[in-house]
């Protein structure tokens, strides 16, 4: 019985015995022609380190891509608008479709998606400060969450407050900008300012953003923000926007939903009676910046990856020739009792090593121009993930396989006899 084990048990020894043996040998014959051998991986070089390359500066562009848009809008933000649907544009007018406090409030009580929300409005005002002018100067009309929100504290003073709101106070908030347009004190907490000819108090200064890359919209302009019942007592007719903060980014379209629904009832419509307003969720965006980018990723190392088949064809025809330049010693080999299957497995495994050898001198190249890329600034989230590490080192070794099989059946099948007498 333990003879019996012991034979089993010495075939998968043999045979990894062997393989070693073998690969030993393919290196020996790579480094042996190490200028053919590199000229003969070419392919699979360039073909590995653009696929490291490709795949890790498409994902730094989109790292940098998700990082501005979540800088400049943010992953959690909602929007609420009103809109005046296609089929009814000769009945309904834009104000019959305007959103109302009474709504927001209704979200805020009721919706169990919205972390928080604030209604907003925008008018353009005059602001005077001395003999200083600046024109048409955009003032928001908002609530105090509008600092939650936009994650957007103030650096001076204090933020909006609900006494602010609900008194209809004339205070402001003013932005960097807007100290250096009106030449404003350093610290202008406290100063009075007219806008549209109206005194308002300066309660404090919002801090400063960091440029939000493609999405930040050019430089900064001057704006203000004040009490959004204020807003309103200026100008009734301003157009109102919903700001809302999405408690599960990860349930953004269900957010998306009960937000409908509420409005829905609120407006009183019913049945088919098409939707009076609209909302956008910053998420359903950030998705789409991700698809996209794996779209590219894939179909960019599809492309680069053909490479990696010429390199094949390569590798097919330098084993086709190096089975012609050794058959005289595949013949000796074969006359002192090497089966056809070894001969096999060695002619294999020297393709597989060589394809591999180029493979790893491809992503060195491949993981030296990726860490280059990332003193880019917009490239600097630039990394290989480890699938693409896999994927070219089964590439390579898969190549191997498949286009250096013919040569290893060329040279398994021939005869011993033949191949001695071979010149």
């Amino acid at each position: 019985m333990q003879q019996f084990f012991g034979a089993i048990l010495s075939v998968p020894l043999k045979l990894l015995r062997l393989v070693i043996q073998t690969v030993f040998l393919a290196l020996g014959q790579v480094w042996a022609n190490k200028g053919r051998s590199v000229l003969t991986s070419l392919g699979i070089i360039i073909g590995v380190s653009a696929v490291i390359i490709v795949v890790g500066g498409i994902r730094g562009m989109n790292a940098y891509l998700l990082d501005s848009f979540d800088r400049a809008v943010g992953a959690r933000k909602m929007f609420i608008w009103g809109e005046v649907p296609e089929e009814l544009e000769t009945t309904t007018s834009w104000d019959d479709v305007r959103l109302t406090e009474g709504e927001a409030d209704v979200l805020l009580e009721r919706s169990e998606a919205l972390e928080t929300l604030t209604p907003r409005c925008s008018i353009n005002l005059d602001v005077t400060y001395g003999r200083e002018l600046a024109r048409s100067v955009r003032v928001l009309g908002v609530r105090p969450p509008w600092h939650i929100v936009n994650d957007h504290t103030v650096r001076l003073g204090r933020e909006m407050s609900n006494t602010d709101v609900n008194q209809q106070l004339n205070v402001c908030i003013i932005n960097e900008p807007a100290i250096d347009e009106l030449k404003l004190p350093i610290d202008p907490v406290g100063e009075f300012v007219l806008l549209g000819g109206r005194r308002f108090l300066i309660i404090g200064v919002l801090e400063e953003k960091e440029a939000a890359g493609l999405f930040g919209g050019g430089d900064p302009q001057t704006e203000l923000l004040i009490p959004f019942t204020t807003s309103k007592a200026i100008n009734p007719y301003s157009w109102t926007v919903i700001e809302a903060l999405v408690t599960n980014p990860d349930q953004a379209e269900e957010a998306r939903e009960e937000v409908r629904f509420l409005l829905r009832n609120a407006r009183g419509l019913r049945g088919d009676h098409p939707d009076t307003f609209d909302a956008f969720v910053s998420q359903s965006a950030v998705d789409d910046i991700n698809a996209f980018g794996a779209a590219v990723g894939a179909g960019a190392a599809v492309v680069v990856s053909i490479s990696l088949v010429v390199g094949g064809v390569g590798i097919m025809n330098i084993m086709l020739v190096s089975v012609s330049e050794r058959t005289r010693e595949i013949g000796l080999r074969k006359a002192v009792g090497a089966k056809s299957g070894v001969v096999l497995l060695q002619f294999l495994v020297e393709a597989v090593v060589l394809c591999l050898v180029g493979g790893a001198i491809g992503m060195a190249i491949g993981f030296a121009a990726v860490g280059g890329l990332k003193t880019v600034e917009f490239l600097e989230g630039s990394n290989v993930p480890n699938w693409a590490v896999f994927l070219a080192v089964g590439f390579s070794a898969g190549v191997g396989v498949v286009f250096g099989l013919i040569p290893a059946l060329k040279a398994a099948r021939l005869d011993p006899i033949n191949a001695l007498r071979h010149e």
